[in-house]
């Protein structure tokens, strides 16, 4: 009996053929879903750096906007390193996978000794 007849015919055939099938579904779907939420970070960490400098422009670097915004960074931070263990660095254009980042990166003093 060759192996096609055996998925055919045989009660475990025919498990092992539904088992192969939903787990590929299922690595399908997760595949899916861990680039969908590395996305969502990338995307939500780019805009919470751009929020920090438009504030730091607008309403200069000490400003409550700013500090809101340096806030809201932060929390970005922390949601892709609890989702994900890892976090886009906008400025620097790449993922890390170390929780290494500076909470005072995006201060006036730290921005000035940048450039």
């Amino acid at each position: 009996m060759d192996m096609q007849n055996l998925a055919k015919n045989s009660p475990w055939g025919r498990r092992l053929f539904a088992i192969t099938v939903l787990s590929a579904a299922l690595l399908f779907v997760g595949a899916s879903a861990l680039r969908a939420d590395e996305g969502e970070c990338q995307h939500r960490m780019a805009r919470a750096d751009h929020r920090v400098h438009e504030a730091a422009e607008h309403h200069g670097w000490d400003s409550k906007q700013a500090e809101r915004a340096r806030h809201e960074l932060r929390e970005a931070r922390e949601y892709c390193w609890t989702h994900g263990h890892k976090w886009w660095d906008e400025d620097g254009h790449r993922w890390h996978t170390d929780r290494d980042w500076d909470d005072h990166d995006h201060d006036r003093d730290h921005d000035r000794a940048r450039h």
